[in-house]
Parts: C-alpha cells; sequence; structure tokens
C-alpha cells in the first residue's frame, strides 16, 4: 500500500468516527446540558493528547508565551461542540451533519481574508455542488422551504458552531509560531475545558452524574477519544501524505457515514428526499479528490 493511499486510509476512517459524533450525540443530547458534556469530555481529550503530546514532540516552553492565543481557538472549538449538541436536541443527526459540510465553503472564506489564500475553480465548483447537497439535506428537498428559508432551530444553531470551526483552522495558522501540533492541541483543549467549565459551573455542579443514562457515558468516552484524540492522529498522519485539499475533501462523506451509523445503532434510516442532497455531498469528495489531476 502506498503512502498516499495510506492517508486516504485514515481520512475514510476520521470521517467515519466524527460521524459517530452525530449519531450518538443525538442520543445523548436530551439527557445532559451541553456545556456540561463538553466540559467533561474536553478534560478527557485534553489528558489524552497531553499524553500524546509527551511520549511524541514534548512540549517546548515556548508553548506557553503569548497563551492568548489559545484562549481565542479554544473558545471557537468549544463553541463548536456546545451548538452541536445543542442542535441535536432537535435536528436529525443527518441533517447535521449537512450543515457541517459547509465548513469547506466558509474555510475558504475565512482562508481568503486571514492568509489570502485563493480558491481554484475547480475547487470552487466542487464547494458549491457541494454546500447545494447541505442546502437539500437541510431543507428536506423542499425548494418551498429553501425559499421560505425555513430551516430548523437545530441547524440554525449549529450553523453557528460550524462558522466558529471554519475559522478556527486558518486562525490557528495565523497565530501559530511553529509550535509542535500534539502539544498545541493538547494546551487548546486545557483551555476549552476552563473555559466550559466557568461557563457550565452551576449546571455542571447541579448534574446528577451517577443517574445519567449510559449512552451520556459512551457519548463523552467516544467524542473525547475517537472523536478528538484518535481523529487528531488520523488527519496529522494525513495531512504529511496527501494535499490538503484531499484532507479537507473528506468532510462531504460526513452524511453518508451518519446515514449507516444511524442505521448500526437503530435509528432507521432517513427520508428518501434528502438521499439526492447526500449524493451530491459525495460528489463534490469525488471532485475534490480529482482535483490534483484536473
Amino acid at each position: 500500500m502506498t503512502e498516499a493511499a495510506r492517508g486516504h486510509l485514515a481520512m475514510l476512517a476520521f470521517s467515519a468516527l466524527v460521524a459517530g459524533s452525530f449519531s450518538l450525540g443525538g442520543m445523548a443530547a436530551p439527557f445532559i446540558d451541553p456545556a456540561a458534556l463538553n466540559a467533561v469530555r474536553f478534560t478527557l481529550a485534553a489528558a489524552a493528547m497531553w499524553a500524546i503530546a509527551m511520549t511524541t514532540t514534548g512540549v517546548p516552553r515556548s508553548m506557553f508565551a503569548s497563551p492568548w492565543r489559545y484562549l481565542i481557538v479554544a473558545a471557537l472549538f468549544a463553541a463548536y461542540f456546545v451548538t452541536m449538541f445543542e442542535g441535536l436536541k432537535t435536528a436529525r443527526p443527518v441533517s447535521m451533519s449537512a450543515v457541517f459540510t459547509l465548513n469547506p465553503a466558509l474555510s475558504a472564506v475565512f482562508g481568503y481574508l486571514l492568509l489570502a489564500q485563493v480558491t481554484t475553480l475547480w475547487m470552487a465548483a466542487a464547494i458549491v455542488i457541494g454546500g447545494a447537497g447541505a442546502l437539500w439535506v437541510i431543507f428536506d428537498g423542499s425548494p418551498q422551504a429553501l425559499v421560505a428559508f425555513d430551516i430548523g432551530r437545530g441547524e440554525a444553531i449549529f450553523f453557528w458552531g460550524v462558522v466558529g470551526h471554519a475559522l478556527y483552522a486558518p486562525l490557528l495558522r495565523r497565530l501559530s509560531r511553529g509550535e509542535p501540533a500534539a502539544a498545541q492541541t493538547a494546551v487548546i483543549l486545557t483551555f476549552g475545558a476552563v473555559l466550559l467549565a466557568l461557563w457550565s459551573g452551576p449546571r455542571l455542579l447541579a448534574t446528577e452524574w451517577a443517574d445519567l443514562p449510559a449512552i451520556v457515558w459512551w457519548t463523552i468516552g467516544y467524542t473525547a477519544i475517537a472523536a478528538t484524540a484518535v481523529s487528531f492522529s488520523l488527519v496529522r498522519y494525513a495531512t504529511f501524505r496527501l494535499p490538503s485539499t484531499k484532507v479537507m475533501a473528506y468532510t462531504y462523506l460526513t452524511p453518508s457515514w451518519v446515514i449507516l451509523w444511524e442505521i448500526a445503532v437503530g435509528q432507521g434510516t432517513p427520508p428518501e428526499m434528502v438521499l439526492p442532497g447526500v449524493a451530491l455531498t459525495a460528489f463534490a469528495l469525488l471532485m475534490l479528490l480529482r482535483e490534483e489531476t484536473a
């Protein structure tokens, strides 16, 4: 197997792991405050990333210069996950994952504004097609709902989290000073855990942790380890073997994985009307994978 093939395999695993967050999160969201859940999740994820950092690249002292940088990006990262779980209280996981696929389009905008990164015509076309597929899913394939901009409350809340997530990557690159990625992520997650603990304070203390259903603990464990620490390692691995465009392309595979997750956890299949939109996002993935040769 070539190094590029290993990179694609890593991103396939990454997209599947991220998709699991939507399905499990949808099952856990009604039972716990989103900020309280993520405060615990960030704490566990930070511990895992500190272990990875200490056993790989180490943590240089320069990491702690100008800590305000990490505070800003940690706030964006935390907002993304809190809005995700808040949105899952009322929105379907497949619809929420479609909102997530708007991330490449938003990233292209912020990349241009912050880093003067210019998108190729082929890549722009793929982003437009992927965005159209996402809108199809978000509005349940209904032109009337699109014209009326009848968007669900959960999707609307999560959209602002996705805006923060799209801003996170170019802003982190702008503020980065060459620190090791694992150590940088560990510090960001630590700041995020502190922010969420302060934000959710009374709710965090009032939560009857011992009485929570098992799905909440499964979700906390899964999102902390699989969807954060392991996913980080997979993206890091793929980044050194694939062009950044191809790494980003796997975002569009998320709705397809969520459908499989929903079937696996017994939540059924989505309405047939949304499937053409899912197909468009998958087609956008194929376009971006071909972008280099095009």
